[in-house]
């Protein structure tokens, strides 16, 4: 079985579940994942791993991520973007929200974010969100009608950049904004364009998300290969003709194989390496801690002849004993 990683920019249209999919059927493998669920309007970078590379994934998901995005202000939608039914004004305040809308400035839009939501901030997740309520997703729980209050999670936002203020349109009466904001694991960027909204006292939805890294992954790295959405066609159980769509990626196995990251890249990419010998290595697949220091999750790395490396174990430091790590995942040998 192969082992990588690969980053897939992510077309609109289709779940982060149906690129593992694509992926899968290219490789003919069934050990695929990704780190970091992107909604279907969402484009941009997941790291998709194969093979006993998901195991660095769980790694990889809490790596801060940087995202391009455009907030409408000026309306607000039931799930927070694009795809949510427009909620309209009250009568009495659609017209004192069309003339803030006419007089925002850049200025003070940029002091509301840096005032309200620049460091670590509380930040509600959307009711449409992923975030689970005893087993179920909160976004099956709203579209089954049903009230969702989430709790509020802290969140850290490090950047929050304004790249473009664009001309009210007066007939709906928004104006766009377009932005760039790098996070945390756990940040909800159309809670950002709800909150904006409201701290403007205009409302607002996101319209536009790409995301553009995820820790050292990046869409302008040599190891990106693109996918496309494109319309199925399927027969349900019943006998019920629906059409759907699912994520495509146009290269063969080899092709893939040849863009992927090696199990020693990925490894780099995703935390601190320490190179041990092959007692070292010998010692981890066996479940024994190893006399090396180390500040947290650190991948352990043998060099079997000069031009090989292999990825042996993720350690950890050893509570037990000082200056000594133990495996916390082991990776088989070659």
């Amino acid at each position: 079985m192969p082992d990588g990683l690969i980053v897939i920019d992510k077309p609109q249209g289709v779940t982060s579940h149906d690129v593992v999919a694509a992926v899968r059927s290219v490789l003919h493998v069934k050990r695929v994942g990704h780190a970091g669920t992107l909604d279907p309007m969402a484009t941009g970078v997941l790291v998709i791993g194969f093979g006993y590379a998901t195991r660095l994934l769980n790694y990889i998901v809490d790596h801060h991520k940087t995202y391009e995005a455009t907030i409408r202000l000026g309306m607000r939608t039931t799930t927070e973007d694009a795809e949510g039914e427009i909620i309209e004004w009250p009568a009495e305040e659609r017209e004192h929200v069309r003339a803030q809308i006419a007089a925002l400035s850049r200025e003070v839009i940029e002091q509301a974010i840096n005032t309200h939501l620049m460091g670590e901030i509380s930040q509600v997740p959307s009711s449409y969100s992923a975030v689970k309520i005893n087993g179920k997703h909160a976004y099956d729980l709203a579209r089954e009608g049903k009230e969702v209050a989430l709790e509020p999670r802290q969140v850290t936002i490090d950047s929050f950049d304004v790249l473009a203020v664009h001309e009210p349109d007066a007939a709906r009466g928004t104006r766009d904004i377009d932005v760039c904001v790098t996070c945390s694991v756990g940040t909800y960027i159309r809670a950002l364009a709800r909150d904006l909204g409201h701290i403007l006292g205009v409302g607002g939805y996101l319209t536009r998300l790409r995301r553009t890294h995820v820790g050292a992954f990046s869409l302008e790295g040599p190891h990106v290969l693109p996918a496309r959405s494109e319309e199925h066609s399927f027969t349900t159980r019943d006998g019920r003709h629906e059409n759907r769509m699912r994520a495509r990626l146009d290269t063969t196995k080899e092709q893939l194989l040849d863009a992927a990251l090696t199990m020693g890249q990925a490894a780099r990419m995703t935390m601190p390496v320490v190179d041990v010998s092959d007692k070292q290595a010998q010692d981890l697949r066996y479940g024994r801690s190893i006399g090396v220091t180390v500040a947290g999750a650190t991948a352990a790395i043998a060099h079997p002849t000069d031009t090989s490396e292999d990825v042996v174990a993720i350690i950890v430091p050893d509570s037990g004993t000082p200056a000594q790590s133990r495996p916390t995942v082991v990776f088989p040998g070659a």
